[in-house]
This record gives structure tokens, C-alpha cells and sequence, in this order.
């Protein structure tokens, strides 16, 4: 009997160790998983409020941050940040770095253009035209001089990417509002909407040069001249072709050189207007020409080929350009001057506090015979 009542003690033990083994563990993986929830990105990830990779407690950020609040420059002065002619102040590198990769996110022509970092507005991109000159020769064949290869100078429309948004002095003031978080989200934001529009529109007055503003015919790249792009007519005078829509987008694709369709890079762009209509074509056997994407942040293909959607792009219509395919890393260049500067303005929008940040910027279309046009239009 006393042998059982142990037994039966020693298994009461056996299990209450256990249970404690088990709750133990549930505890850590909810610790575990309210550690990840409150250090995750929030209000749109790069630079929203509670990105974790912004350090409030970094140099660079409290000077920000006490600028954004005060109008105080300096603790800025004292991180050597150059003081602009205006008034303004260059926000620190990390912060300036956050608004690019957040712009990166935000425009769509910056995701798939060509970027480079300039120092001065006296910029020109060389771009061969013809090529060096070549020919088989044996060892001791006499050397011929080369042609000399033909080149044409592309400077890129430059002009102010400019931002004013506003806060309420009472916002500032408060001890939970981050305002450098705050203000790389507005900032991205207006200036990606206003990027957007001038990379495919823009006139290259004080700003960039779109790529539809340029001269575009129906010429092959044999005999085009240089800076103007070559289109596809749909064979419809205000739709895309209902009879075979195929024809005019493999015509697109197929009269770009494999060098620019090949590494993908290559990609189709136009609205989310178009994308629908494009979403019901079918081929001749029935088949949808739009292959929905199967995960998140992929977008749709056509044809092979990913559908970038840019809201500034034209609607389907007559005379209109509202699709484009090519290889835009090697056809259009973005040109951006290092560094964004703002300016705190405590006393034209009482009670506001406005910040009037501001950078410089251009584009231009480098390479003609990388992009391809789909115009509404019979011929």
C-alpha cells in the first residue's frame, strides 16, 4: 500500500513538472511575440512611425529632432551639416538616405530608371551613337586608325523638388510625436507624386523631361533619329485592337533588341485604368494575356514580362501613348543632387508650423532604343 501511495506522488510530481515546463514555454514565445509587435515598422514601413531602424537616441536624430521642434540649428551646426544660402539646413545622411529608399518605394520610374548621384547641374551624359570602328586583322597586319565613334551630349532637365508640409505647434510639442519619422513620411509622399508625373510628363522646364514629352514616331531604330521613340499603332481609333490585341504588344516587345529584353530589366508600365482592360484580352486560343501574380509584392506579368503600374501614365484613347515597354534602367537617367535641405516656417500658416524642405533633381531619356510605345490609333 505504501509503495503505491509513493508511486502515485511521484507521478503527481512527474506531471506538475511538466505542466510548469509547458506555461513556461507559452510564456516565452508571447514574450517573444510582443517583442516583435512592438518593434515592427508601422504606417507604411521605411521611416513610418515606430521604424525600428530609426535610432532616436542618435546625435544625428535628436539635432533633427530638436530643429523640427525649436527652429534650434545648433546642435545641426555642430554636426558640420552645411548651411544652405536660404536658411535651410541638410537633413543628417540617415535620414536623407531613409527619404530616398522610401522614394524608391513610392515612384515607380525610380524603381526601374537608371539613377545617378550628381555634385553640380553642369552634368552631361555622353552617350555613344555609332561605336568604335573594328576589323579582323592577322599578326603582322598593319594597324588601321578606327572610326571614331559618334557621340551625343544629354544633359538632363533639372529643377526643385519642393514640399511644404505642416504641423501644429501642440504636435511638436509632444513628447510621443517623432517628428523626423513624421516628416520623411510626408515628404516621400509628395515628392514620389510629384516624381511620378514629371519622369513621364514633365517638360523639362525647372524640372525633369518626360519620356512621352519627347518626339515619338513610327520610324525603326535603323533609321530614327537619336531622342525620339518609336511607336505601335493598336489598329483601333480610340481602343486597343479587339481583333488580335496580341499583335501590337508582341510588335512592342519583339522590335526591342534582346540586349535590352534579356536580364530582366525589361518591364511594361502604364495605369491601373489600363491594367484592367488589359486584365480581360485574351489570345486567339481564349487564353488571358495577364498572369495574376501568385504573391505578395510581385506584380501581374504580360506576355513574360512585369506590369509596372504608374497612375501617370495616360488613359486608352485616342492619340494616346498609354503603354510603354522597354528596358527603362538603360533608357531613362535620373539625376539627383546629394542631400535634401529644409527650413522651419513658424509664421505664415499660424498656428502651423510648416517645413519648407526641398531637392534638386532631373531626368532625361538616355537611350531612345530602349523604350517602346502602344498608340490608340488606326496607323
Amino acid at each position: 500500500m505504501q509503495d503505491e501511495v509513493l508511486t502515485a506522488i511521484e507521478a503527481s510530481n512527474a506531471a506538475f513538472v511538466q505542466f510548469k515546463s509547458n506555461i513556461n514555454e507559452r510564456l516565452r514565445g508571447l514574450e517573444a511575440f510582443e517583442a516583435k509587435a512592438t518593434n515592427r515598422p508601422r504606417n507604411g514601413g521605411v521611416g513610418g512611425a515606430g521604424d525600428s531602424r530609426i535610432d532616436t537616441s542618435s546625435p544625428e536624430i535628436k539635432a533633427l529632432n530638436l530643429y523640427l521642434r525649436r527652429g534650434d540649428a545648433s546642435e545641426l551646426k555642430a554636426l558640420d551639416i552645411t548651411n544652405a544660402s536660404e536658411g535651410g539646413y541638410a537633413v543628417p545622411k540617415i535620414i536623407d538616405g531613409m527619404l530616398s529608399e522610401l522614394l524608391l518605394l513610392q515612384s515607380p520610374i525610380r524603381r526601374v530608371a537608371g539613377i545617378q548621384q550628381i555634385s553640380t547641374s553642369d552634368f552631361h551624359h555622353l552617350v555613344n551613337l555609332r561605336g568604335t570602328g573594328s576589323a579582323w586583322a592577322a599578326e603582322l597586319d598593319a594597324v588601321n586608325v578606327s572610326a571614331a565613334p559618334s557621340l551625343a551630349d544629354v544633359v538632363p532637365p533639372m529643377g526643385e523638388l519642393r514640399a511644404f508640409p505642416l504641423a501644429s505647434q501642440q504636435m511638436l510639442e509632444d513628447a510621443q510625436f517623432n517628428a523626423a519619422q513624421w516628416l520623411i513620411k510626408n515628404v516621400a509622399d509628395e515628392f514620389g507624386r510629384a516624381e511620378s508625373d514629371a519622369f513621364i510628363n514633365g517638360n523639362g522646364t525647372a524640372k525633369p523631361k518626360g519620356f512621352l514629352t519627347y518626339t515619338i514616331v513610327a520610324t525603326g531604330d535603323a533609321s530614327r533619329a537619336f531622342g525620339s521613340l518609336q511607336y505601335f499603332p493598336t489598329g483601333a481609333a480610340s481602343t486597343l485592337n479587339a481583333t488580335n490585341p496580341l499583335d501590337v504588344l508582341q510588335s512592342a516587345i519583339y522590335a526591342l533588341k534582346p540586349g535590352y529584353r534579356e536580364g530582366g530589366n525589361a518591364c511594361w508600365l502604364l495605369n491601373s485604368n489600363t491594367l484592367a482592360v488589359i486584365s480581360t484580352l485574351k489570345d486567339t486560343l481564349g487564353r488571358f494575356l495577364l498572369v495574376p501574380s501568385l504573391a505578395a509584392g510581385r506584380p501581374p506579368t504580360l506576355l513574360g514580362y512585369d506590369c509596372i503600374e504608374a497612375q501617370h501614365m495616360p488613359d486608352i484613347g485616342a492619340n494616346a501613348y498609354p503603354i510603354a515597354f522597354g528596358n527603362f534602367k538603360a533608357a531613362y537617367l535620373i539625376v539627383d543632387r546629394i542631400g535634401t535641405t529644409v527650413l522651419q516656417d513658424s509664421l505664415t500658416q499660424k498656428p502651423y508650423v510648416g517645413f519648407y524642405t526641398r531637392k534638386r533633381t532631373g531626368g532625361a531619356v538616355v537611350n531612345s532604343e530602349a523604350i517602346k510605345l502602344v498608340k490608340v490609333a488606326t496607323s
